[in-house]
């Protein structure tokens, strides 16, 4: 079964939210073995400047890196990432599974986004819309496009 890690950069604040993340949990399940890590946020002042900026995702990249699976495929989400439909999504992971992927990595940045190193280091750099979503939705948005695209790649009736 496929080892799925989903790295967040931030904490989930609103219940809402953390009910979503638990259903998504539920069913993915039935696909593979999912876990979630959290690492927090390095703190800016109101009005960063770009130095103090990338100094805190340089921090974070550097907790992210600790955290990412020796021999885990890494995906990175990012604006600037490649949009997938669910079906390239489906494929891309189905792929992955037939050439001996056990281990896939998924990061999600906070509000600053990620750090060049991380996205250096992701076989695919994805981006789920050229819109800006606030990463409480995205961690949603990510479990429920990766539940939809191992359902489809399992023959699942849950795509329409």
């Amino acid at each position: 079964m496929l080892a799925v890690r989903l790295i967040c950069v931030g904490k989930l604040g609103e219940k809402f939210w953390a009910e979503a993340v638990r259903e998504y949990e539920k069913r993915l399940g039935a696909y593979c073995k999912l876990e979630i890590i959290e690492l927090p946020e390095q703190r800016l002042p109101q009005t960063p400047s770009a130095g103090e900026i990338a100094q805190a995702l340089d921090k974070e990249a550097a907790l992210i890196d600790a955290k990412i699976p020796q021999g885990a495929t890494v995906i990175a989400l990012c604006v600037e990432g490649k949009e997938l439909s669910s079906e390239q999504l489906a494929d891309y992971l189905g792929r992955l599974t037939v050439t001996g992927t056990s281990r896939l990595c998924l990061v999600i940045g906070g509000s600053c986004g990620l750090s060049d190193k991380i996205k250096a280091r992701a076989a695919l750099r994805l981006s789920m819309s050229p819109m800006t979503f606030p990463h409480h939705l995205a961690r949603v948005m990510v479990l429920e496009q990766l539940y939809r695209a191992l359902n489809i790649a399992a023959g699942g009736k849950y795509h329409k």
